[in-house]
Parts: structure tokens; C-alpha cells; sequence
């Protein structure tokens, strides 16, 4: 009896949908899946040797190409360049220290993979599968002038100008919406 109970349990969890909030204690927005705290951070996208050689990435991945140092977005099967013809780097100005070296020293979980919402095959690390939900990224006033030494591959919308801004290891680049 005590099985079936869990079971039935079990099986009513997996039907409702998830809502995460980062560096804050409750979700302010009920239409979004991830929402993120301000205090002058972003969110870095996952850093990957090259673009095409990301396998099973659909429209709207986003990543950091090690490649060329640009941050690009997956688009009607082609990836863009959101860095504006900037190349970044991933050399740290303050330590000196390549943080590709030390990625690439690291083992990598080829399984690893969160979603939240309901769970389907996309491919991804970190995958939101909501079909009406989205996610707020980051939000920082001047993030050029405000984020001290940001990270390559760096997210953030910029609430003073009303534009997404990506960080590429060397310069800020602004998009609008």
C-alpha cells in the first residue's frame, strides 16, 4: 500500500512545472521559469571549443565560442555573432591566468544536464523547457560600467539603455530587443 501511495505520488510530481529564482528567495514574476537576483552579476554561458561542433543545438542556444571568443546564439541553423565582430579573450587581466587552460583541464560529465519545467530530449546543460514560461536573464544598470571584471561569455540585460549586453572577454556588445 505504502508503494502504490508513493507511486501515485511519484507520477502527480511529474506534472507540475518548475520556477527557479538565483540569489533570491522567491519568484517575483509567474510568467518566467529562472529569474535571476540584480546585484551587479550575469549569467556566463557555457564555453565550448567550436560552434560547429556543438552537436543537437536548437534555435536559441546560446554559448561562448572558444574558437574565436565570441559569444553567439543558435538561429534557423546557423549560429550569429552576438560579439559584433570583437574578438574576446579569456585571459583574466587582473591574475593573468587563462581560464581556458583551466576548463580544459577539468573533466567534463557529458550526461551532466538540469531542465527545469517539463523534461524533454532538448540538448543542453541547462535547459528550460516551459512552452509558456521564459527566462529573465540578469539585470544590471551600465553593466560596462558596473560589473567588475566580468567573465567571458557573460549575459546580462542592461536596464539603463533597455538592451541585452554580452561580454566576449574584451568588450561589452549591446543588442536590442
Amino acid at each position: 500500500m505504502k508503494n502504490l501511495l508513493l507511486i501515485k505520488i511519484m507520477l502527480l510530481s511529474l506534472n507540475f512545472s518548475a520556477q527557479v529564482a538565483i540569489g533570491k528567495t522567491t519568484i517575483t514574476n509567474t510568467s518566467v521559469s529562472l529569474e535571476f537576483e540584480s546585484a551587479n552579476r550575469g549569467m556566463i554561458l557555457p564555453w565550448v571549443s567550436s560552434a560547429p561542433g556543438v552537436t543537437g543545438a536548437v534555435n536559441g542556444t546560446m554559448i561562448y565560442d572558444l574558437s574565436d571568443h565570441k559569444v553567439k546564439v543558435k538561429y534557423t541553423s546557423a549560429w550569429k555573432d552576438l560579439s559584433v565582430d570583437a574578438t574576446g579573450s579569456t585571459v583574466d587581466p587582473l591574475t593573468g591566468v587563462d581560464g581556458a587552460l583551466i576548463q580544459n583541464s577539468a573533466t567534463e560529465r557529458a550526461t551532466a544536464k538540469v531542465a527545469i519545467g517539463t523534461l524533454s530530449s532538448t540538448p543542453g546543460i541547462l535547459v528550460l523547457e516551459d512552452p509558456n514560461k521564459a527566462m529573465i536573464l540578469p539585470k544590471v544598470a551600465n553593466p560596462h560600467l558596473n560589473i567588475i571584471n566580468p567573465s567571458p561569455g557573460m549575459v546580462v540585460f542592461d536596464t539603463a539603455k533597455k538592451l541585452l549586453a554580452v561580454f566576449n572577454g574584451k568588450t561589452w556588445s549591446f543588442w536590442k530587443p
